[in-house]
């Protein structure tokens, strides 16, 4: 019977520890470019490759120690083996995800805008970016018929707010998203900046245009991701993410009138 116990005991403390260390890997796959450990591709690469090894192994080593727990009634044991499991189950969870989102996929474009006709141009964060794979070059009428299919919600921003306004209150916008700003031209009301997926660190460049319309202004973005060929819909969650903020957080101003 002692045998026993200490045979659980080691066994369920054996698979906690293989879990413990496969939610790491996979935490630190994810976010190990953030902490400058890697660049973003080899974080994003890595855990496309193992990721689900790492969850596998883990749930694997669970549920071993589970079975052998509950068969001989062990509940320290059994409490480690289904602490054991949840990690398991959680480095799982993005590819599960995955599978109920199939249906809601993103085109394979990386260049997002609110202008299709008349992209923003970049001036400042020209073709020699850091790491950047992708150009600043607008890929033209194909990539704007695949945006508009897929975000149709994706338009400009139209204020009641002057253009100065409006600048400044998109330049307060971009801080509050923590953008980095890397260039400003208030004579244009243009800015340009870079923005970082929360996942994996990747950088994608952000220019904001205002120009004047009827009684206000009209705000337009365009954001574009350095790396890949889709952006898994990342571009268009910021420039819609920016529209909602700037509606909310803009400067009252009594409504003009035709």
């Amino acid at each position: 019977m002692i045998k026993i116990n200490i045979a659980c005991t080691k066994l369920s403390s054996i698979a906690l520890t293989i879990s413990v260390l496969c939610a790491g890997i996979a935490i630190l796959m994810v976010f190990g470019s953030s902490l400058g450990c890697w660049d973003a591709i080899t974080g994003f690469r890595a855990s496309n490759n193992y990721n689900n090894l790492l969850g596998y192994s883990a749930l694997a080593a669970a549920l071993l120690s589970l079975i052998y727990s509950v068969k001989y009634r062990k509940n320290k044991g059994i409490l480690k083996s289904v602490f054991a499991l949840v990690l398991g189950l959680g480095i799982l969870a993005p590819s599960v995800i995955s599978v109920f989102q199939q249906s809601v996929k993103a085109p394979p474009i990386h260049d997002i805008t609110t202008n299709t006709e008349q992209p923003p141009v970049f001036e400042f964060l020209i073709d020699n970016r850091s790491d950047a794979k992708n150009t600043l070059v607008y890929g033209g009428e194909n990539i704007a018929k695949q945006q508009r299919q897929a975000y149709p919600d994706i338009q400009p921003i139209l204020s009641e707010l002057s253009v100065e306004e409006a600048y400044l209150q998109a330049l307060n916008v971009a801080y509050i998203m923590q953008w980095t700003v890397v260039h400003q031209n208030p004579s244009l009301l243009s800015f340009e900046s870079t923005a970082n997926t929360p996942f994996f660190n990747f950088t994608d460049d952000v220019i904001v245009n205002i120009t004047a319309y009827k009684y206000g202004s009209r705000i337009d973005i365009r954001s574009v991701s350095r790396i890949g060929r889709g952006d898994r819909g990342v571009n268009a969650k910021r420039i819609i993410e920016f529209t909602k903020l700037f509606e909310k957080t803009r400067i009252n101003l009594t409504l003009f009138k035709d």
